[in-house]
């Protein structure tokens, strides 16, 4: 993978912007890999993303951005720099399930997603041991139905010391109370085992056997307070038939789930989503 600086901005769209944010790249030798952009007509609004190779620049991340704040305040931008080498901190939420757990260990253990997976939090004991298998830190910590406030508090303590920066629900089956979700806003991955916004809430394969769907699908997004209503990263559906019932549902289901959600978890570390209201733009 090559080393690279990661410039995203977005801001109101004008005249001369994209001139003078590649102008200043050029200014510094800066050599671009890669450059995506998009212009909303609904609000006027204008998104970037734009990678730079590190060694094309003659200082680092920190200095970059130091030298890139007068454009940023003049085109009043929402803006960051980062640095493609640096490992965002995942912690994973589970339940029973194992199926979309067991994709990501894998996947992260080739290399196939470039983060650290700091910690899985279970609020059954039943994934333990497939967790410390790959020497990562399994958490157990119990939700009771009458009063969840406490396993939540204890849960976002955990993940505090831990300095996670991205929460994957990977099946975990709990509704996070708002102010989780407000501390982790974009942070935190949900894959929902139905096509968006159909049969959203719980059992969704039940609800799509009962309508006799076509298709089922698998919906990745980042977490509301509004359940399963947050902007949806990545979707993906696999057809099926009369002659299949709900345990034939759920098997198929599976194999869509763990696909939407690592590509979702990818676009997220690689720094190619941007959220417009509940939308977002996938670069």
């Amino acid at each position: 993978m090559k080393h690279t600086y990661r410039l995203i901005f977005n801001c109101p769209d004008q005249s001369g912007l994209v001139a003078e944010v590649t102008g200043f790249i050029a200014s510094h030798a800066g050599w671009i890999t890669e450059a995506a952009q998009h212009s909303e007509q609904g609000n006027n609004w204008f998104y970037s993303r734009i990678e730079i190779l590190a060694n094309s620049l003659p200082f680092d991340a920190d200095e970059l951005a130091r030298r890139f704040e007068p454009i940023a305040q003049k085109f009043d931008m929402q803006w960051s720099v980062s640095d493609n080498q640096v490992r965002k901190k995942v912690a994973v939420f589970v339940s029973h399930a194992s199926h979309c757990l067991s994709d990501l260990l894998d996947r992260w253990r080739s290399g196939d997603l470039f983060c650290d997976i700091a910690c899985v939090i279970g609020n059954h004991e039943t994934l333990r041991r497939q967790v410390e298998c790959c020497d990562i830190p399994f958490i157990h910590v119990p939700v009771d139905k009458q009063d969840k406030a406490p396993a939540f508090a204890q849960m976002l303590q955990i993940v505090q010391e831990h300095q996670i920066d991205t929460i994957v629900l990977a099946r975990y089956m709990q509704i996070l109370p708002e102010d989780f979700c407000q501390h982790y806003r974009n942070q935190v991955l949900n894959i929902h085992h139905s096509f968006l916004p159909s049969f959203i809430g719980a059992k969704p394969y039940h609800q799509a056997f009962e309508r006799g769907v076509k298709l089922i699908g698998a919906t990745c997004h980042y977490v509301t307070r509004d359940l399963d209503e947050g902007p949806i990263i990545e979707q993906d559906i696999q057809r099926v038939d009369h002659s299949d019932n709900i345990e034939d549902l759920v098997r198929i289901g599976k194999d869509v789930e763990k696909q939407v959600l690592a590509r979702g978890l990818r676009y997220h570390l690689e720094d190619r989503i941007m959220v417009d209201g509940n939308k977002t733009i996938i670069f």
